[in-house]
């Protein structure tokens, strides 16, 4: 009985390793001149496994400069694969975008660059921008007609803890809503600003997708 049990644990152990190569190995899909960046998972089609998204950088020598701080900066661009996973356990690319973002090492002006970061949460990817005292915006993308189309906008302009504006934009309902801060007072703290709230609609003829997309830092919101 002892032998038996320490058969099948060896071969759960083997299993389980080679699962984890599979899915960990993404050598063959990562294009050549680029390196992972970050690996995030969770379920983006609801078939209850995780599926993966891997930001990739390139690694172009040339693109490694002084900044005006007078450090060596990598200024490689970024980019997105999403892959599904199968009941074996391996991954397979549905969506690829090699260079829509910008370096996490640009300049920042008088403050730091903004954040970048790619989260999951029930079924739908978001890719989300994070500028510290300043606020946040993040866009949130659901897989549908073979590509990541981006269904939804969120953007907070904050000062301090303060939050002066807020604005929601639903492209599946073609609507927005508008939240501007009217306490104007000057000691005011978190949790008292007295919104003003507006509800526009949204001209757009189809959904952007993922994969087209150039660049992050340029995209322009109704």
């Amino acid at each position: 009985m002892k032998k038996q049990f320490t058969f099948f644990s060896l071969l759960f152990t083997v299993t389980a390793f080679t699962q984890t190569r599979k899915a960990d190995d993404f050598s063959h899909i990562v294009p050549k001149g680029y390196v992972i960046f970050d690996k995030v998972y969770g379920d983006l089609n609801k078939d209850g496994r995780d599926d993966c998204v891997l930001i990739i950088k390139d690694t172009d020598k040339s693109k490694v400069v002084i900044n005006s701080y007078n450090q060596l900066v990598d200024r490689n661009r970024r980019g997105i694969i999403v892959l599904f996973s199968d009941p074996k356990y391996t991954y397979t690319p549905v969506v690829r975008n090699y260079s829509c973002f910008s370096s996490e090492n640009e300049e920042g002006g008088v403050y730091f660059p903004p954040d970048m970061s790619v989260e999951i949460q029930k079924g739908n990817l978001y890719i989300h921008y994070g500028y510290g005292r300043y606020g946040y915006w993040r866009y949130t993308f659901r897989f549908q007609k073979s590509d990541f189309e981006l269904i939804g906008y969120d953007e907070s302009n904050n000062y301090g803890p303060i939050i002066d504006s807020q604005i929601s934009i639903n492209f599946l309902t073609k609507k927005k809503l508008l939240k501007e801060n009217t306490n104007e007072s000057p000691d005011q703290e978190s949790g008292e600003e007295i919104f003003k709230e507006s509800w526009l609609p949204v001209k757009t003829d189809k959904l952007l997708k993922l994969s087209d997309i150039k660049d992050f830092d340029t995209l322009e919101m109704p």
